[in-house]
């Protein structure tokens, strides 16, 4: 099982290297992953924070043989060291520019705005970039077609699952897109964070699962503690999970909570949660 090792390049396939950020932490498992992609012209996608050593690291990597820096999306670790790289290489920005939400990265400016299915050439390699909302507005990820390899960002993490945090991050749109990548030939998944992923469409199928078996958990808490708030509601839904990680586990509940008031389920009511019907 090959390690994830932050400064240490990792040689994945033929024309795919992986170097990690030494930003390891709660959220970032051992640190955002860069992606070297191509051979005799390159993409960087996800360079991550702006840590001078890291990018610098990067662009020594690639030399001049830089054409294109993508970003999955604007969450601070993963697209603050555009800027730098391409100041270093030359190479243009691609992606989607950040909302208005103070998690995100409000640096980033692309140079072509990437819309769902539009096509990124690296020399021979092909890089389609696939809108996925749901974790980000501005969430893409990048299909290697000739590879069969996606490049996931955050919308699918190896080793945990993704916060979803309102008003930017959207539970049901998030399932949708899951649920759209079931219609892609894919071989493996790249993470923004952690290994490299196989059996596609199983972690696909997996994700929703579990996605839903915690919705069902949600509306079961505030059915056994209505009128509640999110701090409450936290400890019964997420029971399973260290205590230290329900603050952040708040955003998904919350996130769950939204998409089920939305189907009708629940209401809110000056920040309390109660189901409409009062029974799971």
């Amino acid at each position: 099982m090959e390690a994830v090792v932050a400064g240490v390049v990792a040689q994945l396939a033929p024309g795919l290297r992986r170097l990690t950020a030494p930003n390891p932490g709660m959220m970032t498992g051992p640190g955002t992953n860069a992606y070297l992609v191509g051979t005799a012209d390159l993409a960087v996608v996800d360079p991550g924070p702006d840590l001078p050593e890291h990018i610098e690291k990067l662009a020594h990597l690639c030399g001049d043989r830089l054409r294109w820096i993508l970003c999955t999306h604007t969450h601070r670790d993963h697209s603050p060291g555009a800027r730098r790289l391409a100041q270093l290489t030359g190479a243009q920005l691609a992606g989607r520019p950040a909302p208005d939400d103070p998690r995100h990265d409000e640096t980033f400016a692309p140079d072509r705005i990437l819309q769902d299915g539009e096509v990124i050439h690296a020399g021979e390699v092909t890089l389609r970039a696939v809108h996925t909302p749901g974790h980000a507005s501005n969430h893409l990820c990048f299909l290697w077609e000739e590879a069969k390899l996606l490049f996931t960002g955050d919308h699918i993490m190896q080793g945990s699952t993704v916060v979803i945090s309102p008003p930017d991050g959207d539970m049901a749109v998030y399932l949708r897109s899951l649920h759209k990548l079931l219609d892609y030939d894919l071989a493996q998944l790249a993470p923004g964070h952690g290994r490299l992923i196989d059996a596609p469409h199983e972690e696909v199928r997996r994700l929703v699962a579990h996605r839903l078996k915690r919705e069902r958990k949600v509306f079961e808490a505030v059915c056994a503690v209505p009128g509640e708030t999110l701090p409450v509601l936290v400890k019964t839904a997420y029971d399973d999970a260290p205590e230290k990680l329900h603050a952040v586990a708040q955003r998904s509940l919350h996130a769950h909570l939204l998409k089920l008031a939305a189907e009708g389920r629940v209401r809110e009511d000056e920040g309390r949660w109660s189901a409409v019907n009062g029974e799971p």
